[in-house]
């Protein structure tokens, strides 16, 4: 882990002068904060995505679209889930994509899963093999099922409104 670099989004210089200050007073060499700038492309983005070994998801915002992006890139989330929905998305595609080990309740399980994946290299490929065999099975990754899930959803809504009943949960299960 001494050789290892947080990667985050390019911000404004206030921003990155004061997480590099931070990371000093904390006695983090700065320069293992790397920022990544906006690219042109989305394969260009995912392709970063690839060289990175790790995500480490934040609370209580998780990442929504970028957690996706890493997911679909195979690079493997580790999550603490929170209680609103925008602390819980990452732990949603988690669960959608198949590896719910990876979704933490606590701040020390978070921390300890962390330290041990960036240790337990062969761990870590695992997961990583698993994820990218899961690009053909998981839900997370099929539109079509994603789709019929949601006309599935759409018509048990209609239809309960259709009965004059209140809005409620709907169980959805994919159609043949």
């Amino acid at each position: 882990m001494d050789q290892s670099v947080l990667w985050l989004s390019d911000v404004g210089e206030i921003a990155k002068s004061n997480l590099r200050k931070e990371a000093k007073g904390r006695g983090v060499d700065p320069d293992r904060l790397v920022f990544a700038r906006r690219v042109a492309s989305s394969s260009e983005h995912l392709g970063r995505h690839r060289l990175a070994d790790l995500f480490l998801d934040t609370l209580p915002y998780n990442a929504h679209t970028t957690a996706s992006d890493a997911l679909w890139a195979d690079l493997p989330v580790v999550t603490h889930i929170g209680n609103s929905f925008a602390g819980r998305v990452a732990a949603s595609l988690l669960s959608a994509v198949g590896l719910p080990e990876l979704i933490t309740r606590t701040r020390a399980e978070y921390e300890a899963l962390a330290i041990e994946l960036a240790l337990d290299k062969q761990k870590l490929a695992d997961i990583r093999g698993r994820l990218q065999g899961n690009h053909l099975t998981a839900s997370l990754f099929d539109a079509a099922l994603y789709a019929s899930r949601l006309e599935t959803a759409y018509e048990a809504m209609y239809q309960r409104h259709q009965a004059g009943l209140p809005p409620d949960h709907i169980d959805v299960q994919a159609r043949g």
